[in-house]
């Protein structure tokens, strides 16, 4: 393979015909199972949290990473005996950096208001006033 320029921090390569009609000399190998990085559930057989876990939907990562770990490990390692009730000020901080970014936090509250008004728009039916106008009309 050929690299062709570097843009930043990434190279981009061109591959040409020949470099296809080459057999793949790539060799697999099997996973390790003991690997904290491999899909094992959100919590890794040492007790950790698996940041890498798909389950989270990437939230441990992006703007508010740091706050959503910080409030998540806090909640996970609770020994209060309302679990998390020690945790109020992590999981505020998550909520006020996610406010500054609602297109990559949408707010639930939000969404569903918008999809009920607009559901409530799609289903409501003709008023009086305006029936009687089309009535009259004809």
């Amino acid at each position: 393979l050929s690299p062709c320029c570097i843009v930043g921090k990434d190279r981009i390569i061109f591959a040409t015909k020949e470099d296809h009609e080459t057999p793949s000399s790539a060799e697999l190998v099997a996973d390790d199972p003991d690997d904290p990085y491999e899909e094992q559930g959100l919590i890794l057989p040492n007790g950790d949290i698996n940041w890498n876990c798909p389950c989270l939907g990437g939230m441990a990562s992006g703007p508010c990473g740091e706050q959503f770990k910080s409030a998540f490990s806090c909640f996970h390692y609770s020994t209060e005996e309302i679990k998390g009730s020690d945790c109020v000020d992590q999981f505020r901080a998550m909520q006020e950096c996610m406010q500054k970014y609602p297109d990559l936090y949408p707010q639930e509250d939000e969404n569903e208001e918008k999809e009920k008004s607009n559901k409530d728009l799609e289903a409501t039916p003709m008023d009086a006033s305006a029936a009687k106008e089309e009535k009259g009309s004809s």
